[in-house]
């Protein structure tokens, strides 16, 4: 998979569709990755000590990993990626720009 933790992405379809988040986790076996500020849901909290109130909290869920697009850092627009070597070292590159992605 060519998006890693850290990298800017476009969620590209469902109920969050055209926003842009970091992301947070990825999980390589299953292909799904969770992206700051969407796919939230409400989660409720039971009350930790006695005479605390519970409360409802909003978590980021993780979704597939072909429904967001990598978005470049040099032009700012989403972009598929290249895989290719500098020297000895691995790196990705836009397809859009040329750039190398970080």
């Amino acid at each position: 998979m060519s998006i890693k933790k850290g990298d800017q992405v476009k969620v590209l379809s469902g109920k969050d569709r055209g926003k842009t988040g970091k992301v947070l986790h990825v999980f390589e076996d299953e292909r799904r990755l969770t992206v700051e500020g969407s796919n939230l849901y409400k989660k409720r909290v039971r009350p930790k000590r006695s005479g605390q109130k519970g409360e409802v909290v909003l978590v980021s869920r993780p979704f597939s990993a072909s429904k967001v697009m990598l978005v470049c850092d040099s032009c700012k627009k989403p972009t598929r990626t290249g895989n290719r070597f500098d020297g000895d070292v691995k790196v990705r590159y836009c397809k859009r720009c040329d750039a190398r992605i970080a």
